[in-house]
């Protein structure tokens, strides 16, 4: 064997099955249909990266990985496999694991800000047409030129309103800001707001260092987004969250060169919806992000029912691949398996097609790279049972392990911190006194004829909406009190 650190992944007749650490920086697929046993090689892999002293992120979409947290038990089927495969120092034993959630739930709570979302993402977020993602862009543009940090939903919101009433002012340097596209977002932004992303676009912002640590056993933390609520009510936000999520890492990280490990790996569930109904645009910047990243020592990992469910042009970047069964009953499951078949390297001693349809659970078609970097023929490998938990929490043990994490009351209130809003009320409120001094002085005055400027529209256009409770809650981060630039 060689002493370069790898990855068991599982075994067969000719011994066990390993990936070169060095190699799994170059990205993954784990597909397969539901009840294959996807889920027991995620959290297999899952622990020989930790284990590694590679931090991971991993999307919990059906709420049951949160058993990494806990040791695993004796099972018939677990030493069975254990015993077949002979793997020696086997033994039941957790990883170090950090649960987040976007509601706040089931972990600790994890946000981000508007500003840091950007207009593309969050066009594909609201489905916007060309027009009204123009309008956005627009938006942050200006947002941007006058130091107006977009931190929640609230902000944009006013921005959005201070545009329209603005939109003569800002014509020339910015175009056609229309007020039927400016409704449209904000209809949008209400649908969105009910579906719970107040929870999500606020501070305090997530700290990435925060999810890249190693435990004092040198093993890596893993980081569990319960997204078992967000896929339900918003599977929009789920995707581009990761998709941020993503960017927000190519654009931090430094470059690493070649190195034997990933510096950071993220398992992405239920990845056809990341790539539903998403413009091209947006497809090509994940495709362009898959790609380089990997520069900065990130490995990432989609985990779907079928290779169909991911684009090609990011089909092609995915070194490692693992594919579990699936069905054949109709035409269109018939493609999918050819399709599934043709993206391994072939194996002469193998029917891959027709092998795809018959594995049992917990048995996959595995190719990875090798040392040079070149894919290997498709092997059937039996996977690896995982040391961890098969299985959920109780309620009690995931709220006694949250209790005890390092970032206990770091992220568990929202700080609003002074902004717009304040600066806006205190301004109409000072507008509004000069106003009635004027006019007890001059009750017959006649209003100013000069034509407004930008900032006064502003701000008898906040004097309005502050008049209503709707008001109060929409004119936070019109100017802002953070400048710069993101």
């Amino acid at each position: 064997m060689s002493d370069t650190p790898s990855l068991l992944i599982g075994g067969n007749a000719a011994g066990h099955f390993l990936m070169d650490a060095s190699m799994a920086n170059r990205h993954g697929l784990i597909a397969g249909a539901t009840g294959t046993g996807k889920t027991v090689t995620l959290q297999n892999l899952t622990e020989s990266f930790s284990r590694l002293g590679v931090p991971v992120f991993i999307a919990d979409v059906k709420g049951d990985l949160s058993g990494l947290a806990a040791l695993g038990s004796h099972h018939p089927k677990i030493d069975a496999r254990v015993k077949q495969l002979n793997i020696e120092n086997y033994q039941f034993r957790s990883v170090p694991t950090v649960f987040w959630d976007v509601f706040g739930t089931n972990g600790h709570h994890i946000r981000a800000t508007i500003s840091a979302m950007g207009p593309l993402l969050l066009g594909s977020l609201l489905e916007l047409n060309d027009t009204q993602s123009g309008v956005l862009y627009a938006c942050f543009k200006v947002a941007d030129d006058n130091g107006w940090l977009l931190l929640d939903l609230k902000d944009l919101r006013a921005m959005l309103t201070w545009l329209s009433d603005n939109a003569n002012e800002l014509k020339g340097e910015y175009g056609n800001i229309s007020s039927s596209s400016i409704g449209a977002i904000q209809r949008k932004l209400l649908v969105l707001d009910e579906q719970g992303a107040e929870h999500f676009f606020n501070e305090p912002a997530i700290e990435l260092d925060d999810l890249i640590k190693t435990d004092f056993s040198g093993n890596g933390v893993v980081n569990v987004l319960d997204a078992t609520k967000l896929i339900h009510d918003s599977p929009k936000l789920y995707a581009c969250f990761l998709i941020w999520l993503l960017a927000e890492l190519f654009e931090k990280l430094p470059e690493v060169g070649d190195a034997d490990r990933p510096k950071f790996v993220l398992f992405f569930d239920e990845a056809h919806l990341i790539f539903d109904g998403a413009a091209n645009v947006l497809v090509n910047k994940i495709e362009q992000v898959v790609r380089l990243i990997r520069s900065k020592g990130v490995g990432v990992y989609f985990v779907s029912q079928s290779p169909a469910d991911i684009p090609e042009d990011i089909l092609g970047q995915l070194g490692m691949k693992i594919q579990h069964a699936l069905r054949a009953f109709t035409p269109k499951d018939k493609k999918a398996v050819q399709a599934a078949a043709a993206t391994f390297r072939q194996n002469p001693n193998i029917n891959t097609e027709q092998l795809i349809t018959e594995l049992g659970v917990g048995e996959a078609l595995v190719s990875v790279l090798d040392a040079d970097g070149k894919p290997t023929p498709v092997e059937l490998v039996y996977i690896k049972p995982p040391e961890s938990r098969l299985g959920p929490l109780t309620e009690a043990e995931r709220a006694e392990h949250i209790a005890r994490s390092p970032y206990k009351g770091r992220y568990d209130k929202v700080i609003d911190r002074e902004s717009a809003y304040e600066l806006l009320k205190q301004k109409t409120e000072k507008l509004a006194e000069s106003n009635a001094q004027a006019a007890a002085q001059k009750p017959a005055a006649k209003a100013q004829s000069t034509r407004q400027t930008p900032i006064e529209a502003m701000v008898k256009s906040a004097a309005r909406s502050i008049g209503s409770q709707l008001g109060r809650q929409i004119m936070r981060g019109v100017l802002g009190s953070l400048f710069g630039k993101r």
